[in-house]
């Protein structure tokens, strides 16, 4: 599907593109969840029910024996219940890999009115405290301890319980946008075909296909703030398939539909605590959600720096990762005004 969208060096933001392999594993789950919304919404009520009995089920979430269950690394109490919080992973790990960074990470917020969707983007060179390792960039975690351990920290950084999550390999990305028939994407800033995306692009408005998408999300060398401004161009494509999958042309049409529920739940696992029935509730709770309704969020980040180990880094912003968390607490990410 995809080449090597992450495969440069942790200790560069700008190295020399290798060879294609890796950005399967980066975002499909999010829009998987939005799929399983878009079931609902289409009232194919007995093929939405067969999907998400299918969808693999592993233990993602911390537990008791973490000794951290429902509260912070320093022992305060998780804010729970209004609203819910799922914790969407992108991995870079290959078929038979044990251990891997997460280069996709998306906290995906519904309201408990489930008046839209909010999606927060956590940079994956966001310097942050890892419970038991120190500081290190956030994607660390999930190396070190898996998606409990990126639980933990998440939680840790803004103070409210995530109630699920769900990840993926990615191996239906390209299927899932070829699925609808190409999207139709907004870029902020144009990069050409000689960089690691290897497709050209333009400023506004781009009609492209799966193998174009990919190239579109992969982009990071030509962009002007790397990493950050590939996680936009992420958002974009996520905002175009939603959309697009939320047009009569998809949701009317089968063929289309069922080839992209199959792209978007295929190669998709979700933690052993989220119910078949949970997934339908909140799908058929959200069936009215339209492309306005999807909102993007990067997470509070400072600027650049280095980390003592020389690591080019995204310096966090306590004062605003605290206003994030306050919103999220509070239910009210509608008036969330980031920094």
């Amino acid at each position: 599907m995809i080449d090597d969208l992450l495969d440069e060096p942790d200790d560069q933001r700008d190295p020399p593109p290798k060879k294609k392999r890796r950005l399967r594993r980066a975002l499909l789950v999010i829009a998987s969840v939005v799929v399983l919304v878009l079931a609902g919404v289409a009232g194919y009520v007995g093929y939405l029910s067969t999907k998400v009995d299918d969808i693999a089920r592993e233990p993602l979430l911390p537990t008791q024996e973490d000794g951290k269950e429902g509260t912070t690394s320093e022992g305060t109490k998780l804010v729970s219940g209004r609203g819910t919080n799922y914790l969407v992973i992108g991995s870079d790990a290959r078929p038979g890999e044990s251990a891997s960074r997460a280069d996709v990470i998306q906290l995906v917020h519904v309201p408990a009115d489930s008046s839209g969707v909010y999606l927060v983007h956590f940079p994956r060179d966001l310097y942050v405290p890892i419970p038991g390792k120190g500081e290190d960039k956030i994607n660390a975690a999930y190396a070190y301890g898996g998606a409990p351990l990126l639980v933990r920290t998440i939680q840790d950084l803004v103070g409210v319980k995530i109630d699920h999550v769900a990840k993926t390999d990615f191996e239906g990305f390209k299927q899932m946008t070829d699925a609808v028939g190409g999207v139709r994407v907004y870029a902020e800033e144009a990069s050409g075909s000689s960089g690691n995306g290897g497709v050209a692009i333009t400023k506004g408005w781009n009609d492209l296909d799966g193998e174009q998408a990919l190239g579109f999300v992969r982009e990071r060398y030509q962009l002007s703030e790397g990493d950050i401004s590939r996680g936009q161009r992420q958002q974009a494509w996520m905002k175009a398939i939603m959309t697009k999958a939320l047009s009569p042309g998809v949701l009317l049409n089968p063929m289309k539909f069922s080839s992209f529920v199959e792209a978007g739940t295929s190669n998709s696992v979700v933690d052993d605590t989220l119910t078949s029935k949970e997934i339908r509730d909140q799908a058929l709770a959200l069936r009215s959600i339209r492309g306005d309704d999807i909102h993007f969020i990067t997470a509070p980040f400072s600027g650049y720096g280095t980390s003592p180990g020389g690591a080019s880094i995204d310096v966090l912003d306590e004062e605003g990762m605290a206003e994030l968390g306050d919103a999220l607490k509070a239910d009210e990410m509608d008036t969330y005004e980031a920094r």
